[in-house]
């Protein structure tokens, strides 16, 4: 993890701007965006909500950015603020200047920008390959944390299957049109129907080289300590975990931790269910809100 994420070149990236643009519209909520310099580079982060609860922070989806919550954003943000962050390395308006060297310099990446927002405590919500990174910071930097949800966090708590794996590098094989791209869709996440303007993102974004590694299963000893509230979110029919295996090993090495598997849904539970994991992940929250350490 040398080497810096970055577009393949300046037009890729002039067209991912504009289809971003595009997608912002369809942003429910008044938002103020801000732009963190960290120690890798400057990282866009988007806010919406008001009140003196514990804020949120959102982390994407691989393929993803800040923007992906937009359908969601009204109920999280209906009495506190929530902050979408665009992850630095990935395609979206954060530009990373300096290499990742290894997964601890990702969590203190995050720290770095909830210091640059003036957050001492925050709830952390992260999705797919979000969620590996949401428990990246549970793990390396928790000072700041008052809970964390991973919603489907393939590779994290057990090894994907292999037939997974090869089908998808058999679909990125097949190449970037509209078809095998929505093809691929449908396969990962059954049920669920990208919005024309977010798969004009989706697009663009294929031609962004990311540079910041994958999910890896987590050590026994890591699980263990880990010490922050935490909610586990599965769908029981998806394709990037077995989640009954990973509910048992979570059991096993983070006792206090939840885990919750929604049955009839997959690795597109969020936005199969949204108002159900929504009030669940409020829930969470609110019930973690007044329990967690004051200081960084």
């Amino acid at each position: 993890m040398t080497k810096i994420g970055k577009f393949k070149n300046d037009q890729a990236r002039e067209t991912f701007l504009r289809a971003y643009e595009a997608l912002e519209t369809l942003w429910p909520l008044p938002a103020t965006t801000l732009d963190i310099q960290t120690s890798l580079g400057s990282t866009h982060v988007r806010h919406s909500g008001s009140g003196a609860k514990t804020p949120i922070v959102l982390l994407h989806p691989i393929g993803g950015n800040g923007l992906v919550w937009h359908s969601i954003i009204e109920d999280l943000a209906r009495d506190r603020v929530v902050y979408a962050l665009d992850t630095i390395g990935t395609a979206g308006r954060s530009v990373q200047t300096v290499p990742l060297r290894d997964e601890t310099g990702l969590a203190a990446w995050f720290d770095e920008v909830m210091a640059g927002l003036g957050l001492d405590r925050v709830h952390v919500v992260g999705y797919s390959h979000g969620a590996w990174h949401a428990g990246l910071v549970a793990l390396h930097e928790a000072g700041r944390l008052a809970s964390v949800t991973l919603i489907e966090p393939g590779g994290v708590f057990v090894k994907p299957k292999w037939s997974v794996l090869l089908k998808m590098l058999a679909f990125g094989m097949k190449g970037k049109s509209d078809k095998n791209l929505r093809k691929m869709a449908e396969w990962l996440t059954p049920g669920v129907r990208l919005h024309e303007l977010e798969f004009a993102l989706a697009k663009p974004a294929l031609e962004y080289r990311m540079r910041i590694g994958w999910a890896r299963v987590l050590k026994d000893a890591e699980l263990q300590s880990i010490t922050t509230p935490t909610l586990v979110m599965f769908g029981a029919d998806t394709l990037v975990a077995d989640p009954e295996q990973a509910a048992r090993r979570i059991a096993e090495h983070m006792p206090d931790a939840e885990t919750v598997i929604y049955p009839g849904t997959g690795h597109g539970v969020l936005l199969q269910i949204p108002r159900q994991l929504t009030r669940r992940i409020l829930e969470f929250a609110q019930q973690h809100d007044q329990l967690a350490p004051t200081t960084a």
